[in-house]
C-alpha cells in the first residue's frame, strides 16, 4: 500500500488552527501547570470549544466528523509544547469516548458520546491494575450480577482523566465469569461518576506528566445497573485490545510532536547561543546532533501516517501501530536527551521546554504497551 504523506487543505488548516492554539494558549501556561501540578483547566475548555474532543466522531454524536488521523494531527500539534495537554486529550478521545463509541449500546452513545465529545465531561479507561500491567489478563478486579446489578470490587492503577472535577465515566475491565477452557472471562462496565463506593485516590507523585491527571482507583461494592455492560459479555478484554490498537498510533503522534518540539527548540536555541564567537549551530558537532534528530522525527512521522492511512483503510494496522508507537516513543525520548544536551545548563532548567520534556518523555515508551510489548507484537506478526 502506497502512502501519501501530503496533507489536504483541511488537514493543512486543522494542524494551523491546532499550532496557533498550542503556541499562543498552551506554551504560555504550561510551565505553570507543571511547576504547581495542577490541571489545566481552561486549556481544556478552550479545547473542547474548539472541537477537538470530538474530531473522529459523526457529528450525530456531538462530534466534527473527521477522522483518527485528525486527531492524530492534533496531538501532533500539542504534543510539541505540552504532553500532559496532549495526553488529556489523546485519553479523553481514544480511552475515554471511542470504547463507547465503538461498542456502546445506542442508549449508551446517547447518554454519554454528546457530553464526552464536547469536552464537557471526561471519561478514563480502567484496564490496568497494579500486578497487572502489560499483563492485563491478570485482572483481579471482579463484578457480579446481584439484583439487577453489577457489583463491582477490585483497584486500578496509572488512571488518566480519573480524578478531574470533571470526570463523568470510567469504563473497567472485570472478571465476569470463567469460559468454557476455564479461563477468566472480562467484560467491560461503565461506571458513572460519582458512584457510591467508587474513589479516586489521591494522585501520583510522578516524574512527569504533572499536570495530567492521574489516579489509582478502588471499586468497593460498586453498583450500576446491569445494562451498563459495555459491549459483548466475555469481550471485554479483547475489546480493549483493539482500543489499545488504535491508541498507539495516537501515542506515536504525540510523540513525534515531542520529537519536533526538541527539534524546534533546538534550532532556536543553537541560532541564538552564541560561543567563541558564533552561533555554536555554526559547530558541526551541535549541526549534526540536530540533523539526526530531525531524521528521527520524520521517519516516526512516515510510520505513524502510514498506520493510520492503513486504519482508516480498513486494513490490518496491529503490527504498522506497534512500529508506530516504537520508533516514535524512542524517538521522543532520544530527542529529548539531544535538545537537553544542546541547551547545556537551561536544558536543566524546568522553565525550559526542552526539560519537561525530558521527563515527560519516558512514559512515552512505556503507556498503552511497553517498547517490549511493541517489538512482541512485530515478532509475533513475523511469524516468530
Amino acid at each position: 500500500m502506497s502512502v501519501d504523506t501530503r496533507l489536504s487543505d483541511e488537514q493543512l488548516q486543522l494542524k494551523k488552527t491546532v499550532q496557533e492554539f498550542a503556541q499562543e494558549v498552551v506554551a504560555p501556561v504550561s510551565y505553570h501547570h507543571d511547576k504547581t501540578k495542577t490541571f489545566p483547566y481552561s486549556v481544556v475548555q478552550q479545547m473542547g470549544d474548539m472541537g477537538l474532543f470530538g474530531l473522529p466522531f459523526p457529528e450525530e454524536h456531538g462530534g466534527m466528523g473527521g477522522d483518527y488521523f485528525a486527531l492524530c494531527l492534533a496531538l501532533e500539534e500539542l504534543g510539541k509544547v505540552d504532553q500532559s495537554v496532549a495526553m488529556t486529550l489523546e485519553a479523553g478521545v481514544s480511552l475515554g469516548a471511542m470504547p463507547v463509541y465503538r461498542f456502546g449500546s445506542d442508549a449508551q452513545r446517547q447518554s454519554w458520546l454528546p457530553q464526552l465529545t464536547s469536552g464537557r465531561a471526561l471519561g478514563a479507561f480502567g484496564l490496568t491494575e497494579a500486578g497487572g500491567g502489560s499483563d492485563a489478563g491478570a485482572t483481579r478486579t471482579t463484578a457480579r450480577i446481584e439484583d439487577g446489578q453489577w457489583v463491582i470490587n477490585g483497584t486500578k492503577a496509572f488512571i488518566t482523566n480519573s480524578g478531574t472535577d470533571i470526570t463523568a465515566l470510567v469504563t473497567v475491565t472485570a472478571v465476569t465469569g470463567e469460559t468454557s477452557n476455564g479461563r477468566k472471562e472480562i467484560s467491560s462496565i461503565l461506571v458513572p461518576v460519582p458512584t457510591q463506593g467508587f474513589t479516586a485516590e489521591p494522585a501520583y507523585d510522578k516524574v512527569g506528566w504533572n499536570a495530567s491527571d492521574t489516579h489509582p482507583l478502588t471499586f468497593d461494592d460498586v453498583r450500576v445497573p446491569e445494562a451498563n455492560l459495555l459491549g459483548e459479555r466475555g469481550r471485554g478484554y479483547a475489546n480493549f485490545l483493539s482500543i489499545l490498537d488504535e491508541g498507539r498510533i495516537a501515542i506515536a503522534a504525540v510523540s513525534v510532536g515531542v520529537a519536533q518540539g526538541c527539534v524546534d527548540e533546538s534550532v532556536k536555541y543553537a541560532k541564538e547561543r552564541e560561543a567563541f564567537g558564533r552561533p555554536i549551530g555554526h559547530n558541526q558537532a551541535i549541526a549534526f546532533k540536530i540533523a539526526r534528530m530531525e531524521a528521527r522525527a520524520h521517519a516516526a512521522r512516515t510510520a505513524y501516517y502510514d498506520a493510520a492511512a492503513r486504519m482508516l483503510a480498513g486494513l490490518p494496522f496491529k503490527k504498522e501501530a506497534a512500529i508506530a508507537k516504537l520508533i516514535a516513543s524512542e524517538a521522543a525520548m532520544d530527542n529529548a536527551r539531544d535538545a537537553t544536551q544542546v541547551h547545556g545548563g537551561y536544558g536543566f532548567m524546568n522553565e525550559y521546554l526542552v526539560s519537561r520534556h525530558y521527563r515527560d518523555a519516558k512514559i512515552l515508551e512505556i503507556g498503552e504497551g511497553t517498547s517490549e510489548v511493541q517489538l512482541m507484537l512485530i515478532a509475533r506478526d513475523l511469524g516468530l
